[in-house]
């Protein structure tokens, strides 16, 4: 799978990750541990790493470290999960929370300020983290295209290492100005929705691919979606959620081979305004 050097700390990142919002927040039943387990094996096979999580998520954080654990797969993982509580006291016993309940050990990969939710005392007590140790990245989230405003400006204002961000090929916003923005600060970009929670799908059902896109090994819709997103120079990793492992086969597939190029990227972004 293609990699992505986060370029403050150096870090090499899979662009294809698991986001787990809504697919891991299940109970910790077999049946369910298994379905999870299954999709952790596919997406480590792939040479997937990232795993997005947070505490607004349920038991999403606290499933994925059960099954990490039990495979033995932390080293494997580059666990990416986030803060999302007001003030510096809950913000710490969050933070530590999250760390015990996805057996990051010591050091989170990533942590992230939820939503920008009381940003700047997080940020505070983040750079402190990263310094002792105990982040290796920092990061800032939304998910709203009204939001990337906010997030220009912090990035413009503050040193952070990555943001979290709304961007796909039906939601081209951050291409205008935060995607370069991004590039020119040397700020990692994880992105989120990247099938319009889902949406997309309904908008292609029962509809071809274009026939010239298998000339960039896409095979499904969702790998055009996902290739269309990748393939921007900016663009750390992307993270669809999934409970199922073909899924995340299917998924992970778009990390690899040949990427569209800036003439083919317009080309995808057209026809999907034709559809």
């Amino acid at each position: 799978m293609l990699t992505r050097r986060l370029p403050s700390t150096g870090d090499d990142v899979p662009v294809i990750g698991l986001g787990t919002w809504q697919v891991f927040d299940v109970e910790a039943t077999p049946a369910e541990l298994a379905q999870r387990r299954a999709v952790l094996d596919a997406l480590f096979a792939a040479g997937g790493k990232v795993i997005d999580s947070s505490p607004m998520y349920g038991r999403a954080e606290a499933i994925t470290g059960t099954l990490l654990k039990e495979m033995g797969a932390r080293d494997k993982a580059y666990l990416a999960t986030k803060v999302w509580t007001q003030g510096e006291k809950a913000g710490i016993a969050q933070m530590e929370s999250s760390l015990v309940k996805m057996h990051a050990g010591r050091t989170m990969d990533l942590m992230q300020i939820h939503n920008l939710v009381d940003w700047r005392t997080h940020l505070k007590t983040l750079r402190r983290w990263k310094d002792e140790g105990r982040v290796r990245a920092i990061g800032i989230t939304h998910y709203t295209v009204s939001s990337l405003a906010d997030l220009e400006a912090i990035i413009k204002a503050e040193t952070i290492d990555a943001v979290q961000l709304v961007h796909s090929i039906g939601v081209r916003a951050a291409e205008d100005r935060l995607l370069p923005l991004c590039q020119e600060k040397g700020v990692g970009v994880i992105v989120n929705q990247p099938f319009g929670q889902g949406g997309f799908f309904s908008r292609v059902r029962g509809k071809a691919l274009p026939e010239w896109v298998a000339d960039l090994g896409i095979r499904s819709w969702a790998q055009l979606f996902l290739k269309y997103i990748v393939s921007h120079p900016a663009v750390t990793c992307a993270i669809p959620g999934t409970s199922k492992a073909d899924n995340m086969r299917d998924n992970a597939a778009a990390g690899s081979g040949r990427m569209p190029d800036m003439s083919e990227r317009k080309r995808l972004a057209e026809m999907w305004e034709r559809l």
